[in-house]
């Protein structure tokens, strides 16, 4: 009796030892950026009902995610932003970039009596550089034959902290503009020729709709939650866009790069909106360092995997644009690229 007792002693405590090392691993750890952050969460939260794993994610910043996973705090980071060539050197060895979904960047107004005014991107370069100060400028004129435009003076409101909404709307600019690239460029924080900051979407947004004849850019699931106007741009086929999230998808029909480092920014597809991007996430390709167990690294990638695949179906009803079927392709191509000490994980 007193051996079966001893056994059945062990057998528990083991038995709690695996109990506490596999709920261990069942944990994933990600942080960065704040655009994807409610699609993200729904995801997280049906994967953890579905599959028993725990996402815990920190919605602190693309930069933020950045820094993080190059400091191997995470499990995985997030970003707007493809990393740069500087940040993929500090990292010390290959990071993989998986779209999970687009978006849109919108220029939003408040110009009372007017609606979907059209733009243009040199219009659009040069309200940004300080250079077109009213409405009624002919230009704006121009591209809206018929429509009553208010002679208001134009205020320009822009980001006051660093993001990657800035991010694509700059390299937008850089691309359709000689005079935006050579005196501003690209960037997530800008030193801005003209305008008032505001800190993140919900500060832009904010003070457009407070400021009569101002102008300022913002994801589009915050102009549709705020009901604000926004432009339809013209994109590179000549074509004025309204942006959704169909003209968003649309973006993605173009040349993507094996490894998704790409920005969506003046697309080429005809039917495209020219202000659109991808969120990544992004991990290392090999993940036996530091610590970390093949278990969770099988779970970080079958967690990626999905995100690409099943959970895209929860993209759409909230705002967000679900990736193209080439831009699928591309990302279960990656993900089967991550190893654990050389062996794949799929």
């Amino acid at each position: 009796m007193k051996r079966f007792v001893v056994v059945l002693f062990t057998l528990i405590a083991a038995s709690g030892l695996a109990s506490a090392s596999f709920g261990e691993q069942q944990e994933i750890i990600g942080a960065g950026a704040t655009f994807p952050f409610p699609l993200y969460s729904k995801m997280f939260d049906i994967y953890s009902r579905e599959y028993g794993v725990k996402v815990n994610y920190q919605a602190i910043g693309s930069g933020g995610g950045i820094r993080q996973l190059i400091n191997k705090t995470v499990d995985f980071g997030a970003s707007d932003v493809v990393m740069g060539e500087a940040d993929m050197k500090a990292a010390g060895a290959p990071i993989i970039h998986v779209p999970v979904c687009a978006g849109a960047v919108v220029v939003t107004y408040n110009l009372p009596g007017s609606s979907d005014v059209r733009l243009t991107p040199d219009v659009i370069a040069d309200i940004y550089l300080g250079k077109i100060v009213k409405w009624s400028d002919p230009r704006i004129a121009s591209a809206n034959q018929g429509m009553a435009i208010p002679d208001l003076p134009l205020t320009v409101i822009h980001r006051s902290d660093g993001s990657g909404t800035t991010f694509i709307f700059s390299d937008y600019l850089s691309k359709v503009s000689k005079g935006w690239q050579e005196k501003v460029g690209r960037g997530t924080a800008l030193n801005w020729p003209t305008g008032l900051g505001a800190k993140g979407n919900p500060g832009v947004a904010g003070l457009v709709k407070q400021t009569p004849g101002s102008v300022g850019y913002v994801e589009l699931i915050y102009a549709l939650q705020n009901k604000m106007a926004y432009s339809s741009v013209r994109n590179r086929s000549g074509m004025f866009v309204k942006p959704s999230i169909a003209s968003t998808i649309a973006a993605m029909n173009t040349g993507l790069s094996s490894d998704m480092r790409v920005t969506l920014t003046d697309t080429e597809a005809a039917e495209g909106y020219p202000l659109s991007g991808f969120t990544w996430v992004l991990a290392y390709r090999e993940q036996a360092y530091q610590g970390h167990t093949e278990a969770k690294a099988r779970e970080l990638v079958r967690l990626i995997r999905w995100m690409t695949h099943e959970g895209q179906k929860y993209a759409e009803p909230m705002q967000y644009a679900p990736l193209a079927r080439d831009a699928v392709a591309k990302a279960e191509a990656l993900v089967r690229s991550v190893t654990y000490n050389g062996k794949g994980l799929l």
